[in-house]
């Protein structure tokens, strides 16, 4: 009878203990379960996003690409509107806009509505990122050819460039210091250019010191 009130009384212990915290129990599960879900949720509305971001960016490619195309400049600019409007924090978008004020510099000679595309691009661009570095020099050329020469040296100011980049920051950095009228300083950032450029040389950037009287030797 002992062994059996005994097995009794445990069987009523888990019974009172299920009554007081089973509830809280099913609580915690569940929210585990939810957390789980929610998770794999969130992921993959994210695998979509990136996919749908990366069918949109290919869409503008293939728009840019297309030279038969009558309307070609203007689905350019709606795509990468697109992009932009619905994918602003993916790299996608970035490159968009980046695609969309070359047409605009180069294609239209819009330097206002590039510059415009350029510093979006700035302020969404993971700033540790190599992209990053091409949108500051993409908007510093543009703000060169708009002749705005201090926010273009203030725009290059802002990188922390990488042995990769240096040679297209510093010739970029002399063409402003040039176009500022200020050739001694502009001559010192060549020559810093020079020692980064690629073995090789670089036939243009010899050209620039040669009009400021600096031989391949100096």
């Amino acid at each position: 009878m002992a062994e059996l009130r005994t097995e009794e009384e445990q069987i009523q212990a888990i019974k009172d203990w299920w009554k007081k915290n089973g509830s809280s129990l099913l609580i915690g599960i569940g929210a585990a379960l939810a957390i789980i879900f929610g998770w794999q949720a969130w992921q993959n509305h994210q695998s979509q996003q990136r996919a749908a971001a990366a069918s949109q960016f290919a869409t503008l490619l293939n728009a840019y690409g297309d030279t038969s195309d009558e309307n070609r400049t203007d689905t350019v600019a709606y795509v990468a509107d697109e992009l932009r409007a619905e994918f602003a924090g993916s790299a996608y978008a970035t490159y968009g806009m980046l695609i969309l004020a070359q047409q605009q510099l180069l294609e239209q000679n819009d330097v206002a509505a590039a510059i415009e595309s350029l510093q979006w691009a700035r302020s969404h661009v993971d700033k540790k990122s190599a992209l990053n570095l091409i949108v500051l020099h993409r908007l510093a050329t543009a703000q060169l050819a708009g002749g705005r020469l201090d926010e273009a040296l203030a725009t290059l100011g802002e990188a922390e460039v990488s042995e990769a980049f240096r040679a297209l920051f510093e010739e970029l950095k002399g063409d402003i210091l040039l176009a500022k009228g200020e050739p001694d300083q502009a001559r010192d950032a060549y020559l810093v250019a020079r020692q980064h450029s690629l073995a090789g040389g670089n036939g243009l950037l010899e050209i620039k010191l040669a009009d400021l009287g600096v031989g391949e030797d100096a």
